[in-house]
């Protein structure tokens, strides 16, 4: 299992079938999906496909969400990471999008702003990319101040499945100003 970044209190390593449990816990909370289009997962079969199909992308593609996993106790606290989008999305194609999604008594503890860090310092200094994008419903405050705090810049809105979204951009320059 490969662990592809860490932080003071948390480590970021491949999602893998013996995390259906916590992904299901994680998606099967209908308060998590409140932004993401109110679908929860009913089955664990359907966190064991979810895992499965990001494992495909780290097949394809070399990248995809990760587990997160807190260091003092081991446990499965949600996901984090890049994903590499080919499908159109706002005017975009072939683009990395920075993702998070948290078990709910996980939320309020940093730890997006501290995986969403490290997401940025792994695109940018490993995969030498020179954009992340990412999106998030527009009336998610919470994920609109992570991405601003993790340097961000909201870059304008629009539509998906009806449902309005604000689209944020951040350049390797503009991290690497941050940074210093």
């Amino acid at each position: 299992m490969e662990i592809f970044a860490s932080t003071p209190r948390l480590i970021l390593r491949e999602l893998i079938p013996a995390d259906a449990a916590g992904m299901f816990e994680l998606d099967s909370d209908e308060a998590v999906h409140l932004y993401l289009g109110n679908k929860p997962v009913r089955t664990i079969e359907e966190s064991r496909e979810v895992i499965q199909f990001i494992r495909q992308q780290y097949r394809e593609n070399g990248i995809g969400r990760w587990a997160v996993i807190e260091k003092d106790t081991n446990r499965f606290v949600g996901w984090a990471g890049l994903k590499l989008v080919k499908e159109p999305t706002n005017g975009h194609v072939n683009y990395y999008d920075l993702g998070y999604r948290f078990i709910k008594k996980y939320w309020g503890k940093g730890y997006a702003t501290e995986c969403a860090h490290a997401c940025l310092d792994y695109g940018f200094n490993r995969l030498r990319l020179e954009n992340i994008y990412a999106m998030a419903d527009v009336k998610n405050d919470a994920s609109k101040r992570v991405l601003e705090k993790s340097g961000f810049s909201l870059d304008g809105t629009f539509y998906e499945d009806q449902t309005m979204l604000n689209w944020f951009t951040i350049s390797r320059e503009a991290w690497n100003r941050a940074r210093k």
